[in-house]
């Protein structure tokens, strides 16, 4: 390699913001597609982390009232019916249907238990659809931002080998800022693709942690109304 292309090289920036301006239109939206993913994500992450600490704890505080020797309905009076987290919304469904399954005169109307089962089986569904909301799209940013990285390196290699073929020269002055811009779009398809991957199993299994202890809480509260109905 001779003294002036070295030289050239050298003087070429190699910065991720030189790099950008230097590719092509194509691998410019492909790794503005990719930052935007990216940053996306982390914003998602970042807000499940939280709500899933959140539910945690709102749990942990509702199961100590529940299991504190508290008469059922007075901790359903102090709730009232605007109960502020998931656990108490899945109590408070299920105390308004045993509730409703009351006649006037006392008597149960036939059928309470299943009723009451299906309500806070409501509730629980609208609360695990709410704590999976976004996780679709950390699945969808790690499955497919690597191709869509690896879409833009092939356009940035491509144009590069149309420089190397309008210049008839394959120096590295030459072949060195295209397949540089071309890599960059793979790099940026890795970055946005692997957090995504990691959180989504992370959030996906406290999701479900999180949902099976609603559903304990349900069949242990099913449980307790039902010896109640019994007797």
């Amino acid at each position: 390699m001779d003294t002036q292309t070295l030289a050239l090289a050298q003087e070429m920036d190699f910065s991720m913001l030189a790099l950008f301006a230097r590719a092509t239109i194509a691998v410019k939206i492909v790794m503005i597609l990719l930052i935007g993913a990216s940053f996306w994500s982390w914003g998602i992450i970042i807000q499940k982390l939280i709500a899933f600490r959140a539910a945690r704890a709102e749990a942990e505080t509702f199961d100590a009232a529940f299991w504190s020797g508290e008469p059922l309905d007075e901790l359903f009076e102090k709730i009232g019916d605007q109960p502020s987290g998931a656990s108490e919304r899945i109590f408070v469904s299920g105390m308004m249907e045993w509730r409703r399954s009351h006649r006037q005169d006392g008597a149960l109307i036939p059928g309470a238990s299943p009723r009451i089962d299906r309500s806070m089986d409501v509730a629980i569904a609208k609360e695990a659809e709410q704590l999976n909301g976004g996780l679709s799209f950390l699945a969808t940013v790690g499955s497919t931002a690597p191709f869509i990285g690896l879409f833009g390196t092939v356009w940035g290699i491509m144009n590069a080998f149309e420089q190397i073929a309008m210049q008839q020269n394959t120096n590295l002055a030459v072949v060195a800022p295209g397949i540089s811009e071309a890599l960059l779009a793979t790099a940026l398809g890795l970055l946005a693709a692997i957090p995504a991957v990691i959180f989504y199993n992370k959030l996906s299994a406290d999701s479900d942690r999180i949902v099976g202890g609603y559903e304990a809480f349900a069949d242990e509260f099913s449980t307790i109304l039902s010896r109640q109905l019994d007797s």
